[in-house]
């Protein structure tokens, strides 16, 4: 093995480019991780884009699947050849925000490294992987806190099956979780790209009975219904709230889910649910939110509205993986195409702009 390895690395605001970067040195508690398959998110677009800033000449990237290279001699109970993944969330566990209930926000790193505070980053600080450190888009990752943040992939899944296990379907299913979602309730969830669509899985799979999913782009409301989709909004095409009350007896729904990150989508999820309701939110906000006073009801309303990012952890993963070797749900469907590592600036072209039919990119170093 050669001492360097190939990466995508944020060169500036719109620039992305492949690079070649040592391959990092195992520490104690850490795993190497040799890449066979990762993807692009929406929060690198983010990131690509300069709506998000991170250091220049990181690795970019968080959604690792591979096989264990190299361990570090403290970590127990995995070995090398194993196939795993990692979550996109890696926390340290023994943080003070993980033992408080919060991993995600485990603000360990920057306290380490004296970077607390810097970049608005210390409320999404248990997201280190292409953000406070280098990430999953090359041939190798070091995967930090390994013993607490490796989940060995069950025989018999690919690549691509668990590939949505450590962002996208843990993001997706927590907004479910976070919607308080009952079994009989009604469920609207704004926007069907990989979140979305992962929301609307999930809250089936908690026990919503109607989910209207919200979409303008036909093809992926046509998706929606594969994935546990009722009834599929056009916006473009619809007045959503209106066609929410007419299918809620004027009610309004239950819950919804927010998963695009805009005004608009947020103030709609307001305006749809009920007194007492709750609004689960998963989008990325570039701007301020306004809430509007009268679908809030003046502060009066008994709203909830809750945020998450996605969780993470090898017991996470366990369950996610589950719920794909169970065959409950098969998120294959969301992997649209495959690039090489090699043609990654190719491939965030075709996902940030969203040609072609593109829901995720398999990219293979």
């Amino acid at each position: 093995m050669t001492n360097m390895m190939k990466a995508a690395v944020f060169v500036e605001p719109g620039r992305i480019e492949l690079d070649e970067k040592p391959i990092p040195d195992v520490g104690p508690n850490d795993a190497l991780i040799k890449i066979t398959t990762t993807t692009i998110c929406g929060t690198d677009v983010h990131i690509l884009k300069g709506e998000y800033p991170v250091a220049k000449g990181l690795i970019v990237g968080h959604e690792p699947v591979g096989v264990i290279e190299k361990l570090g001699s403290a970590v127990k109970g995995y070995r090398e050849g194993q196939r795993v993944i990692a979550g996109a969330i890696c926390p340290n566990f023994n943080s003070y925000a993980a033992q408080n209930g919060a991993p995600s926000q485990d603000g360990s790193y920057l306290v380490e490294s004296g970077r607390c505070g810097t970049h608005g980053h210390a409320l999404t600080a248990g997201w280190r992987f292409g953000n406070l450190i280098d990430g999953t888009q090359a041939e190798y990752v070091l995967v930090p806190d390994a013993e607490g943040n490796l989940a060995p992939v069950p025989d018999g899944l690919s690549d691509e099956q668990v590939l949505m296990c450590p962002d996208i379907m843990s993001t997706g299913f927590v907004g479910a979780e976070n919607a308080n979602i009952e079994i009989g309730d009604t469920v609207v969830v704004f926007a069907q790209g990989p979140i979305g669509l992962c929301a609307t899985a999930g809250a089936r799979l908690r026990g919503a009975t109607t989910i209207i999913a919200v979409d303008g782009n036909d093809h992926r409301l046509e998706i929606s219904k594969t994935l546990g989709a009722d009834v599929a909004l056009n916006f473009t095409k619809v007045d959503v709230v209106d066609e929410v009350l007419k299918l809620t007896g004027g009610r309004g729904a239950d819950s919804a889910i927010e998963a695009l990150g805009l005004q608009a989508t947020f103030e709609q999820a307001l305006r749809c649910i009920r007194p007492g309701g709750t609004l689960s939110s998963l989008g990325v906000y570039s701007d301020d939110l306004r809430i509007p006073v009268g679908p809030f009801g003046a502060g009066l309303g008994d709203h909830r509205i809750n945020t998450a990012l996605c969780p993470g952890g090898k017991e996470r993963m366990r369950r996610l993986m589950n719920v794909i070797e169970s065959e409950r749900l098969d998120l294959g469907v969301l992997v649209t195409h495959t690039r090489s590592l090699d043609d990654i600036v190719e491939a965030y072209d075709l996902f940030a702009n969203q040609r072609d039919g593109v829901l995720k990119i398999a990219v293979k170093p």
